[in-house]
C-alpha cells in the first residue's frame, strides 16, 4: 500500500505540472499533503514534517548553492568561461575540436549550473562550427554531456550537494570521486557515442543550430582575463575541497594527530568555507583586479541570487515530499522489502533515481526524493560507502532525459534539432552517462 501511494503522488505530480502546468514548487508541496495524509500522518504532524523537510534541504545547502551561483556568474560575466573555452579550442586544433569542447565544457561546467553552462557555451560553439563548416551538434553534444555529468555528479551542483547532505557524506571525497567517474562517462557519452548517433540519426549531424542561441553576450578575447587566473578561478572550489577530503583521507591512515595545520586545511576545505573564499578571489581576479567596480561585480552576484530563487524552493519542495515518505514510514516499509537482499545499496539508489527521474523529468526532485527511500535501508548495512551511494543516485537522476525535462528541451532547441533527432542523440546520450556512472561507481565501490 505505501508504494501504491507513492506512485500514486509520482502521477499526481505528472499531472499538476504537465497537464495543468502549475508550478513545480507548488506542485511538489501540494503533493507532499496529499501524500502524507494518505499514508495515514497525523494531521498535527504532515505541517511539521513538511516544514522540518525544506528547512533541513536547504539548511546546509543555501549557503554552497548561493556561493556558487555567484562566482559562476562572476566568471561568465567577466569573460573567463569564453577564454577558458576559446584558449583551449585553439591549442587542440580543428581535428581534435570535439575534444577540445567536452574539456572546456567540463572545467566551465564545474562551476556553472546546466542551464547557464548550456547558454554561456551553445554561442561558443556556434561560431565555431559556423567557422569550420560542421554542424553545431557535432560540437554540442560533447558540451552537453560535459554539463550533464558535471550536473550529475560534481559538487556544488544542486543534486549531487543536497542528496550529499541529505546521506551523510562528504562532498570533499563526493567531488574527487565524482571526477573520476565522470571522466570516463564523459568520454564514452561524449565522444564515442556521437560517432555512433551519426549513423543512427545522420539528419541531426546537418542542423545548423538556433540563431537565437548565437548572438548571446560577446567579448574581445583582449579584453577578457587571463587564461591561468581564469583556470584556476573556476577550479578553486575544486581545489579547496579536494584538500579537505585528502587530508581526511590520509590523517587516519598516517596515524597523524590533531594539530593546527590539520584543522586549517579541514576548515578550509569544507565546502561552505571553499565557495566563500572562492567567491572572494572571483570577486578580485575577475573584477577588482581588472579595474571593474565592486557595485557592477555585486549586480551581476544578485542576477545570479535572483535567477536561484525558484531552484531553491524546487529543491527545499523535493526536501518536503522526502521528509513525508521517511516520516510517513515509506523508507522503513522500503528498507524491509530489501531486508536481507544481496542487492548493491549503489545499484539500489541507482534504480530508484533512475526510475522517479524518467517519471518526474527534475533530476533534482529526483535525487531528493530517492534520498527518503533509500536512507532507511541503509541503516542496516555495515561499511556503505555514502559518497557512492551519492553518486549513483546522481548517475540514475541522468537517465533518459525526454519531454518532461526542461534541460532536453533546451538541447533540442539550442541545438536546432527535431523530437526525433533529440531522442536518438541527447535521450540516449544521457542515458549512457547514467549507466556508465553506475558502472564505474560499481568498480570503484569493488576498489575502495
Amino acid at each position: 500500500m505505501p508504494l501504491l501511494i507513492v506512485a500514486l503522488g509520482v502521477l499526481l505530480l505528472l499531472i499538476f505540472i504537465m497537464k495543468f502546468k502549475l508550478n513545480t514548487f507548488v506542485s511538489l508541496v501540494i503533493v507532499s499533503f496529499i501524500v502524507a495524509l494518505a499514508l495515514g500522518m497525523p494531521m498535527g504532524e504532515v505541517v511539521e514534517s513538511i516544514e522540518n523537510g525544506l528547512g533541513g534541504t536547504l539548511g546546509h545547502i543555501g549557503l554552497i548553492f548561493g556561493m556558487g551561483a555567484m562566482l559562476g556568474r562572476l566568471i561568465a560575466d567577466s569573460g573567463g568561461a569564453n577564454r577558458i573555452a576559446i584558449t583551449l579550442i585553439d591549442k587542440f586544433g580543428e581535428k581534435r575540436i570535439q575534444w577540445a569542447v567536452l574539456f572546456a565544457s567540463f572545467i566551465v561546467g564545474i562551476a556553472l549550473f546546466l542551464e547557464v553552462a548550456i547558454v554561456l557555451l551553445v554561442p561558443i560553439i556556434f561560431s565555431i562550427a559556423k567557422e569550420l563548416k560542421i554542424s553545431i551538434v557535432k560540437l554540442g553534444l560533447p558540451m552537453v554531456t560535459a554539463a550533464l555529468a558535471t550536473h550529475a555528479f560534481l559538487p556544488p551542483h544542486p543534486g549531487p550537494t543536497a542528496v550529499a547532505s541529505e546521506y551523510g557524506a562528504n562532498i570533499g571525497l563526493v567531488l574527487i570521486y565524482g571526477i573520476i567517474v565522470a571522466i570516463p562517462t564523459v568520454i564514452i557519452a561524449g565522444i564515442l557515442y556521437p560517432k555512433l548517433a551519426q549513423k543512427i540519426v545522420p539528419t541531426a549531424f546537418t542542423r545548423e543550430g538556433s540563431e537565437s542561441f548565437g548572438v548571446q553576450k560577446t567579448f574581445k578575447l583582449e579584453e577578457t582575463p587571463g587564461f591561468g587566473i581564469s583556470l584556476f578561478t573556476a577550479l578553486f572550489p575544486v581545489i579547496l575541497m579536494a584538500l579537505g577530503a585528502i587530508v581526511d583521507m590520509i590523517q587516519p591512515a598516517l596515524g597523524i594527530s590533531d594539530n593546527l595545520f590539520m584543522n586549517v586545511i579541514r576548515f578550509i576545505g569544507n565546502s561552505s568555507t571553499a565557495m566563500t573564499l572562492s567567491l572572494l578571489l572571483a570577486i578580485y581576479t575577475m573584477g577588482i583586479r581588472r579595474n571593474i567596480p565592486v557595485k557592477k561585480l555585486m549586480d551581476s552576484c544578485s542576477s545570479a541570487i535572483n535567477a536561484l530563487g525558484m531552484l531553491l524552493l524546487i529543491i527545499g519542495g523535493g526536501g518536503a515530499l522526502k521528509q513525508v515518505l521517511i516520516d510517513g514510514g515509506v523508507g522503513d516499509y522500503v528498507a524491509d522489502i530489501f531486508a536481507g537482499s544481496m542487492m548493491s545499496p549503489v545499484f539500489f539508489a541507482w534504480m530508484i533515481a533512475a526510475i522517479l527521474r524518467i517519471c518526474l523529468g527534475s533530476g533534482t526532485v529526483a535525487t531528493l526524493t530517492t534520498a527518503g527511500l533509500v536512507i532507511p535501508s541503509l541503516a542496516g548495512i555495515p561499511d556503505v560507502n555514502l559518497e557512492l551511494v551519492t553518486l549513483a543516485t546522481g548517475a540514475g537522476s541522468a537517465i533518459a532525459s525526454h519531454v518532461n525535462d526542461a534541460g532536453f528541451w533546451m538541447v533540442k532547441e539550442s541545438l536546432g534539432m527535431s523530437l526525433k533527432e533529440a531522442f536518438g542523440t541527447y535521450t540516449v546520450l544521457s542515458t549512457i552517462v547514467a549507466v556508465s556512472g553506475l558502472v564505474c561507481t560499481l568498480l570503484l565501490d569493488i576498489i575502495i
